[in-house]
C-alpha cells in the first residue's frame, strides 16, 4: 500500500493520530526538548512505561536508529515511538534513515493506519535541514507498510518549507499533500 505524505506546521503533541514519533534521546528519560513535551502532555503513563522498558530491555539506553513504543498517555494517539537520532555524519545516514523505517514498521506490527513525526536529526544532532528531510521523506516514502498517511508535523517556518519542497519533488512518484 502506497502512504500519503501530508505536511503539518503545528505542535506535535496536539495532532491527532494513531502512532506520534517522536526524538528522544538516549535514556529515554529528559525533560527537555521533544522528549519532554511528550513526557509532559502524555503524563506520568507514558514516563512509568518508559522506566520500566529501562529495567528490562534497554537498560543502557536506547541506541540510535531503534525504536520502542509505549501507551500514548494523554496525547491524542493510541502509541508514542520514541526514537534516537544520530548525531550528522555522512557515516550515519543508514542510522537516521532506520529511525524513520523501524518507526513504520513498528506502527504496522501495533496495527496503526495513521502516523504523527517530527524531521529527526534537527538541533542537537548537527543535520543540515535539507539533508535531514529529504532523508525523512525518502525513508517514509520508501518503506512499505500498512499506513494509510504518514504527516510530517513541525513548527518550525524553514523545516514546514523544505519539507514543502522535498515532497513536491516526489509527488510524481508517490501520493503527497500538504495540510
Amino acid at each position: 500500500m502506497t502512504t500519503t505524505i501530508a505536511l503539518f506546521h503545528g505542535v506535535l503533541t496536539e495532532f491527532e493520530a494513531d502512532v506520534i514519533v517522536h526524538a528522544a534521546n538516549g535514556s529515554l528519560l529528559s525533560d527537555t526538548g521533544d522528549e519532554g513535551a511528550v513526557h509532559r502532555v502524555g503524563g506520568p503513563e507514558i514516563v512509568a512505561e518508559i522506566q520500566r522498558i529501562r529495567e528490562v530491555k534497554f537498560t543502557d539506553g536506547l541506541p540510535a536508529g531503534q525504536v520502542v513504543s509505549t501507551n500514548a498517555g494523554n496525547l491524542p494517539a493510541k502509541w508514542v515511538v520514541h526514537t534516537v537520532a544520530p548525531a550528522f555524519d555522512e557515516e550515519n545516514v543508514k542510522t537516521l534513515r532506520a529511525c524513520y523505517t523501524e518507526a513504520v514498521d513498528l506502527a504496522d506490527k501495533l496495527g496503526a493506519f495513521t502516523i504523527a513525526l517530527p524531521v529527526l536529526g534537527l538541533g542537537v544532532h548537527g543535520w543540515p535541514i535539507e539533508d535531514a528531510v529529504r532523508h525523512a521523506v525518502d525513508a517514509i516514502a520508501s518503506t512499505e507498510s500498512h499506513l494509510t498517511t504518514a504527516t510530517f508535523v513541525v513548527e518550525s517556518d524553514e523545516v514546514y518549507a523544505a519539507l514543502t519542497t522535498a515532497v513536491e519533488a516526489r509527488v510524481s512518484d508517490s501520493h503527497a499533500e500538504a495540510v
